[in-house]
């Protein structure tokens, strides 16, 4: 649980509180599965035909859900290790903080374009953000020796 607070937002209650939701990471093959199970995926209404974009899901728990877009939040600031990040950091693995540093590079892009070049709301750039996230929860959940699951 604590590899995941190599990521920016992520301290130990958002951690807790995703890995207690989540229980066994080994359960969803890829982040997509993960990204449905908190409901962060677009949802559609189809008759016949015609299909409709809808918003998201929301399918899984909502308290959940919103600690994950207060966390995407803080993605867009530029990205950097700043000395709180260094000592949170400090005892994590090494693969844990690369995937953390991939995360802030990419998550600030994706808010940058999705805001500043496609001119997308705030909060709907902040849910493509969240449902990223949860893609690098996944990875490193999955790299940590020892497992994610609670038992």
């Amino acid at each position: 649980m604590r590899e995941l607070t190599a990521l920016r937002g992520l301290d130990i209650v958002i951690a807790a509180a995703v890995v207690a939701e989540v229980g066994d990471f080994a359960r969803f093959e890829n982040p997509r599965r993960l990204m449905s199970y908190f409901g962060l995926v677009p949802g559609e209404f189809s008759s016949g035909s015609s299909i409709r974009p809808r918003g998201i899901t929301k399918a899984g728990s909502s308290d959940v859900r919103a600690l994950l877009f207060e966390a995407a939040w803080l993605y867009r600031l530029k990205p950097k290790v700043g000395q709180w990040s260094l000592v949170r950091q400090k005892d994590l693995s090494q693969a844990a903080k690369d995937i953390a540093w991939k995360a802030q590079l990419r998550l600030y892009g994706r808010y940058q374009r999705l805001t500043q070049i496609r001119h997308k709301r705030s909060q709907v750039a902040v849910t493509a953000v969240a449902r990223e996230l949860v893609g690098f929860i996944w990875a490193i959940a999955r790299n940590a020796e020892g497992g994610m699951a609670v038992r």
